[in-house]
């Protein structure tokens, strides 16, 4: 068994698909608009040397992100060493999206959480 994807619900497709090519180097798949769902589109998020993809998906029914609720609490991104890390997190302080400053967690992971524009909470880990 293998993770083929995630999905994660956007307000703003197009400027979802920008974040994660800008940030993570994603190609970003062809934009699908459902004939079954009115309003409904998504794209896929492929992030090199990451074989699961991101399925961003937008849906005029979509309400912002209500912050720590039930279900999945974030999306960890292996970068191979601290010095990426390090260099990620700062990318990320320069434009306001660091949560968590890099560090050692108790769990043994070096690692920074950084957050998407609409607060998607991303750990970037050694």
């Amino acid at each position: 068994m293998k993770l083929a994807h995630l999905a994660l619900w956007t307000q703003d497709l197009e400027a979802a698909a920008a974040f994660w090519q800008s940030y993570f180097d994603a190609q970003i798949g062809d934009r699908y608009d459902s004939r079954n769902r009115p309003g409904f589109a998504s794209r896929f998020v492929q992030i090199p040397g990451i074989e699961a993809r991101i399925e961003i998906m937008e849906g005029p029914w979509v309400t912002p992100h209500p912050g720590e609720t039930s279900g999945w609490a974030h999306v960890a991104l292996s970068v191979g060493s601290k010095i990426q890390v390090d260099a990620i997190a700062n990318r990320f302080r320069l434009d306001g999206l660091l949560v968590s400053e890099p560090r050692r967690t108790g769990d043994g992971y070096y690692e920074a959480v950084v957050r998407s524009p609409e607060g998607t909470l991303i750990e970037i880990v050694e």
